[in-house]
């Protein structure tokens, strides 16, 4: 008995729709898997876009928040201690990056201020450049009880000089622009940074702290 021929259906296909009409159904088919490919794999990439924006934009409202925040009370201060808000707010920023570091957000010391008493004090770690590199030291750093104290003492010691130099900063005092104080500050030492200045006047100048100075 003879076996019965299986029917081929591709040579169907081709008698009944033509190569042409294969071919071409083929690449419509490409075409829109391409744009399926491409229309979901470029959400993932668009949700991490808007994060890293909406990330940015936070930080931002943050870093212009702790201006609003301390500005008052620099220019309260200048009346009384004569030093220029842009400098206070600007060696803040500096100091505590932005009040984040933890000397800020747990001792709110925002200008790294040094002590010696046990009692008022914190032994934390610190960076400071000596010999031409920076070092990591253990240091004891003052505590203060918020913000606007730590901002106080700072124009007190700005203002009073050290105990071995009462007329240490009496330049930062006298400047009357904030490149000149912040200059003055370099050259009084207050710093060990040898670009504190120049990074002093970068953030008065991105910020535009200067508008405090009126």
């Amino acid at each position: 008995m003879a076996k019965k021929r299986k029917k081929r259906r591709g040579r169907n296909l081709i008698k009944q729709f033509g190569v042409p009409q294969l071919i071409l159904a083929g690449i419509m088919l490409a075409f829109i898997g391409l744009l399926l490919v491409r229309c979901f794999g470029e959400q993932p990439r668009v949700a991490v876009d808007d994060t890293a924006s909406q990330q940015q934009e936070r930080v931002q409202q943050q870093r212009q928040d702790f201006i609003k925040r301390l500005a008052p009370v620099a220019q309260r201060l200048q009346h009384t201690y004569h030093v220029l808000p842009s400098i206070t707010l600007a060696q803040a920023i500096l100091e505590s990056d932005w009040g984040t570091s933890q000397l800020a957000t747990h001792y709110h010391n925002l200008f790294g201020v040094k002590g010696d008493d046990p009692v008022t004090t914190q032994v934390l770690k610190t960076k400071e450049y000596r010999d031409g590199h920076w070092v990591e030291i253990r240091a004891r750093f003052q505590v203060y009880q918020n913000d606007t104290a730590a901002l106080e003492a700072h124009a007190k010691l700005l203002a009073q000089g050290t105990s071995w130099n009462p007329n240490q900063y009496q330049h930062v005092l006298a400047a009357t622009d904030y490149k000149t104080a912040a200059n003055a500050l370099q050259q009084a030492d207050y710093a060990t940074d040898p670009t504190y200045a120049q990074k002093l006047i970068n953030v008065i100048k991105a910020y535009k702290l200067y508008q405090y100075d009126r």
